[in-house]
C-alpha cells in the first residue's frame, strides 16, 4: 500500500520544513491551565520488558521529564499479550494525567490481528509521537544484488525463490516486507524467527537471502562487509545513517515505514494536562544529549502536536489493516 502525499506531508518531524518553527513554538510557548499539574508522581507504563528500545527510550524521557515536572515519573514494565496488558492498563485509568502509555506501532498493529481490550483511536488521547526510526533491507552473500532495482528484477525474474525473515509473525519488520511485496510486485517467501537477531546467523550461511530489520542490529555487520544494506524504510534519508538511500529513491515511490514511540493518555484527560506533557517532552527532545543518545540507534526525534499524532495514529492504522487483509496474515 502507498500512503498518499497528502499524508505523508502531515506526517511530522524534524526532518519536515515546517518542523523547526513547530517545535519552537512548542518548547518556546508554555501552555496555560495546567498549573497545579503535577502535584503527585507520574506513572509511565512500558508495555514490554525492561530492555529493548521502547523500555530505554521510556527510561531517558521519564528521566529528564522528572526534572521539567518537579515530579517523580515512574517507569512501569507491565510486559505481555503484545503489548495489550500495558495499553489496557492505560485506556482504563483515571484521564488525569497520571498514567500514560509509551506505545508504539505494536499496540496498533496488535488491534488489527486479535480482539484487543482496547480500542487504539477511542480509549486514547494522543500527546506525542516523541521518536522515529526507520528499519533497513540487508542482504546477505548468497543474493547477487547490490540495489533494490536488481533485487525488485531479480524477484520478478524468479518468483517465491527469494526468502526474507523477520522478527515473527504480525511484526512491523513482516508487515514492511509484505508491503514492499504489493509495492513491487514481487513474490518473496517470509521466513519469521524469533527475535531480531536470530536471523543472521541463517542470513551469513545463505539459508535465507534477505532479512528486514533494525538498523542497530544489522549495523556491525553490515559495516564488517558480511552483509549488505540495500536502503532504509523512511520516507526521508535517515540524519545518523546517511550512507542508505531510501526505498522510495531506490524506486518504490511513496514506501514509508518507521517503527515510532509515543506517548498516550487515556481518553478525556483534560487538554490543558495534555498541552503541558506534550511542551514538556517537546523539551526533553531538544535536548543535545538526548538527540545524541536516539541517534545511537538511529532513531530521531519528532515531538509531533497531539493533532498530528492522531493523523499519523489514523494513517497508521488504515495503512496496515490493508497489508494485514490483502496478506491474509493472521496473528499465531
Amino acid at each position: 500500500m502507498q500512503q498518499t502525499a497528502d499524508h505523508s506531508l502531515r506526517r511530522w518531524g524534524w526532518r519536515g520544513l515546517h518542523a523547526a518553527p513547530a517545535l519552537c513554538i512548542a518548547i518556546c510557548v508554555s501552555p496555560a491551565g495546567a498549573q497545579d499539574y503535577p502535584d503527585k508522581p507520574v506513572r509511565l507504563i512500558a508495555p514490554i520488558a525492561p530492555g529493548g528500545g521502547l523500555d530505554t527510550t521510556a527510561r531517558g524521557i521519564a528521566l529528564r521529564l522528572a526534572d521539567n515536572l518537579k515530579q517523580a515519573v515512574v517507569v512501569d514494565n507491565r510486559a505481555g499479550g503484545g503489548g495489550s496488558i500495558g495499553a489496557e492498563l492505560v485506556a482504563r485509568a483515571s484521564p488525569d494525567g497520571y498514567t500514560l502509555l509509551m506505545g508504539s506501532s505494536s499496540n496498533l498493529i496488535y488491534t488489527l490481528m486479535y480482539r484487543a481490550p482496547y480500542d487504539p483511536v477511542r480509549d486514547f488521547a494522543p500527546v506525542t509521537q516523541a521518536t522515529s526510526l526507520p528499519l533497513i533491507l540487508v542482504a546477505g552473500p548468497s543474493l547477487p544484488v547490490k540495489t533494490v532495482s536488481e533485487l525488485i528484477a531479480l524477484a520478478r525474474d524468479k518468483p517465491g525463490t527469494i526468502n526474507y525473515a523477520s522478527a515473527g509473525i504480525g511484526g512491523l519488520p513482516h508487515l514492511t516486507g509484505e508491503l514492499f511485496k504489493m509495492m513491487t510486485g514481487t513474490d518473496l517467501v517470509h521466513i519469521p524467527y524469533k527475535g531480531g537477531g536470530s536471523p543472521f546467523p541463517d542470513l551469513l550461511s545463505g539459508q535465507i537471502q534477505l532479512v528486514v530489520t533494525a538498523i542497530v542490529s544489522a549495523m556491525p555487520l553490515i559495516k564488517s562487509g558480511r552483509l549488505r544494506g540495500l536502503a532504509i524504510t523512511s520516507r526521508a534519508r535517515s540524519k545518523t545513517v546517511t550512507e542508505f538511500p531510501t526505498l522510495d529513491e531506490a524506486g518504490v515511490a511513496g514506501f514509508d515505514v518507521t517503527q515510532w514511540f509515543g506517548v498516550w493518555a487515556p481518553a478525556k484527560t483534560p487538554r490543558p494536562v495534555i498541552d503541558r506533557l506534550r511542551h514538556e517532552i517537546a523539551v526533553v527532545l531538544q535536548q543535545p544529549e538526548f538527540i545524541a543518545r536516539l541517534a545511537a540507534d538511529g532513531s530521531e526525534p519528532v515531538a509531533s502536536s497531539p493533532e498530528q499524532f492522531a493523523l499519523h495514529i489514523r494513517g497508521e492504522l488504515a495503512k496496515w489493516s490493508k497489508v494485514i487483509r490483502q496478506a491474509g496474515i493472521r496473528g499465531e
